[in-house]
């Protein structure tokens, strides 16, 4: 090829590139073109977009302005119901005063002062009751502290002054430590004579007694043998096993499961109470000086300690000064800071807070890490957050108690050693050189049949001394799922809890609020562990169902059936019989009806029926009425002996069965 040739490729080679330079360069100036008359367009669509907007806001913000007032005076009416029914609360506490009054009950009114001070002093200076008595009063008790609570939480700050919320938590705090107290009486009366409640086997002393808000377990070693240093105390599945060193020692053993839980903080109980020390301390005081009774009456707060009054502190006696002295250090859980929650969170996370130098850092963790293996395994340092944490299903007060001297026969002689002491703990372990180990006490206990437990519960003691409950002390925690049984270790005599996450079943799943009927819905919350269906019903049926059998009970029998159990909560199920004579009713006489309100009906079923059943009773129909139901089957003497009743005795009638809701509780 020659030059010339090669001239001529080499110019249309770069004739080429600068064709393609220049396509490209066109292109590109091209899709910059496009885009800027794009982006110009979509400026000016945002625009007239947002001057729409503008606009039709402005218009319904006129319109909104236009209607405001009327809207929120009719929402302002629709509000006035949550006012009425806050009337009816004060008007029904205003009946209930009224009620107690009229009835002359000899019994006092835990929100006066002086008749509930009275009633303490009476009880405190009653001597030698045993546990049965004890227990049949301690309900009247608990009656009082929930009547009281109820205030607390109920009652507007209107209706409760400071100073009545600052009584009430002193009384409540007083009856919880006399009820205690009491227990610990009655335990001392029941050791002294351990011999009579000998058990034939062992030799040693059983009681189990129990009712629907205690259990009480006590064993005394009486035989003093190695072989015997366990026990279980029969259906309630509560046992230990004791160091040789207890077995052959004069100790008893108390198990006391309180139902309810008075040992914990009141404000823990009791969230949205008001804190004691907001109150004037001064007027607090003042108080306990217009108490009835001698100085020095308050009973020890902290932990109800099974141990002489005598030994106890004088500063642990004050209750009032116990709580404020707790409730100071703790800050309210409605009015936590900022700063105090990220405190809080970062204790809960154990992440240490900034500032404090690594050794400190390492102890607070080693201190405050709680997580899953802690439940199986003390540590060193373990305070529970009582904000997360709270007991579940009761508490139990686990005591080694000194045995007192029994009555030895001597000839025809009964000699017995008397003692002024009261009740003594046993000490144990026993105070030893530093270094010295003691072996541990196996304590099984079964939580009650009527609570659930969504994950295995922490096992935390109470610590007296810092007003919380800790991990530390307590070991080689077993759970036996298939018998309900919980097993461990303590370092010493304890009162201990089973505690459950106050936020296990958050964050809720789901939740729906859905009307059934008028003034009826149906609330549901579905969590991780379990979907929770609360029916919000006014009890219409049930208050209808009591005056329809108050208008006819001149003439007709009622009573209980069992299938009221498995109608549901929409209806009620009764018996019903024709009666003009003072004779009892016959069983073939009786009849089942069902009612829910709005219509009754008679059932086919019997209470001798194998099932329950809806099916009607045949040649039957229904009625809007009880009165137009019975009607049908009832005799002209029966209806005429309806209409003549006297309107006391329905309103009587009536008024019985309000008063015993024995549709409900039955």
């Amino acid at each position: 090829m020659g030059p010339k040739k090669q001239k001529q490729k080499s110019g249309g080679k770069k004739a080429e590139k600068l064709r393609l330079q220049k396509e490209e360069e066109e292109r590109r100036l091209k899709e910059e073109e496009e885009a800027r008359l794009q982006a110009e367009q979509e400026e000016a669509d945002r625009r007239k977009k947002e001057k729409l907007l503008r606009e039709r806001m402005a218009k319904l913000e006129a319109i909104d302005r236009e209607r405001r007032e009327d809207e929120l005076a009719e929402l302002n009416s629709m509000l006035e119901k949550f006012m009425c029914a806050q009337r009816k609360k004060t008007e029904d506490r205003a009946y209930e005063k009224w009620e107690r009054y009229i009835a002359c009950d000899e019994s006092p009114d835990p929100t006066v002062l002086q008749e509930i001070n009275t009633f303490m002093s009476l009880w405190r200076e009653e001597q030698n009751e045993d546990i049965q008595f004890v227990m049949e009063k301690g309900e009247q008790v608990l009656n009082f502290i929930e009547k009281l609570q109820f205030l607390l939480l109920d009652a507007p700050p209107s209706e409760v002054t400071e100073k009545e919320t600052a009584q009430y938590q002193e009384t409540i705090l007083d009856l919880e430590s006399l009820l205690h107290q009491k227990y610990n009486e009655a335990t001392d009366r029941l050791l002294k004579s351990a011999i009579l409640y000998e058990d034939f086997d062992t030799g040693n002393m059983q009681v189990v007694i129990k009712d629907k808000n205690v259990t009480f377990c006590i064993w005394g070693n009486l035989k003093k043998k190695i072989r015997f240093k366990n026990h279980v105390f029969g259906d309630t599945h509560h046992g230990f096993d004791l160091p040789k060193s207890l077995a052959v020692s004069s100790v008893a053993v108390r198990i006391f499961h309180t139902h309810y839980d008075h040992v914990s903080p009141l404000w823990l109980r009791c969230p949205r109470v008001t804190r004691l020390e907001d109150l004037d301390s001064e007027e607090t005081t003042q108080h306990s000086q217009d108490s009835v009774g001698e100085p020095g009456e308050k009973e020890a707060r902290e932990e109800p300690n099974v141990t002489a009054e005598k030994e106890i502190p004088p500063e642990e006696r004050n209750s009032a000064a116990s709580v404020r002295e707790d409730t100071n250090v703790t800050a309210n859980i409605n009015e936590v800071t900022k700063e105090e929650k990220t405190e809080k969170e970062s204790e809960i996370l154990d992440v240490p807070p900034e500032g404090q130098s690594p050794e400190m850092q390492e102890k607070t963790s080693e201190e405050e890490e709680i997580t899953d293996e802690s439940t199986k395994e003390s540590t060193k340092e373990s305070p529970v957050d009582m904000q997360q944490f709270a007991p579940v299903g009761g508490v139990f007060h686990i005591d080694g108690l000194q045995l007192p001297p029994q009555v030895q026969q001597i000839n025809s002689w009964s000699a017995v050693e008397l003692l002024d002491d009261g009740l003594e703990t046993y000490p144990y372990p026993p105070e030893e050189p530093e270094g010295t180990t003691h072996p541990p006490i196996q304590i099984t206990l079964r939580p009650p049949g009527n609570v659930f437990y969504l994950k295995e519960p922490l096992i935390a003691r109470w610590d007296p001394a810092g007003q919380q409950w800790r991990t530390d002390g307590i070991s080689n925690i077993s759970y036996q799922t298939q018998e309900g049984n919980i097993t461990f270790e303590m370092d010493a005599f304890y009162t201990v809890a089973f505690l459950q996450d106050n936020h296990i079943n958050m964050p809720y799943q789901a939740w729906e609020l859905q009307p059934t009927s008028t003034d009826e819905a149906v609330f549901v919350i579905t969590t991780v562990f379990a979907e929770v269906k609360i029916q919000i019903k006014a009890p219409l049926t049930e208050f209808k169902a009591y005056q329809q059998i108050a208008l006819v009970a001149s003439a007709f029998a009622f009573g209980r059936s069992k299938w009221n159990l498995e109608s549901g909560q929409d209806q009620v199920v009764f018996k019903v019989s024709e009666h003009l004579n003072a004779d009892s009713v016959k069983d073939e006489d009786w009849s089942v009806y069902m009612f829910n309100g709005r219509r009754a009906q008679k059932l086919k079923i019997t209470e001798e029926s194998e099932a329950f059943s809806e099916e009607l009773e045949e040649d039957t129909e229904f009625h809007s009425t009880l009165y137009h139901m019975l009607k049908d089957f009832a005799s002209k003497e029966a209806i005429d002996k309806v209409n003549t009743a006297h309107f006391q005795f329905v309103d009587v009638v009536y008024q019985l069965l309000l008063d015993t809701r024995v549709l409900m509780y039955s």
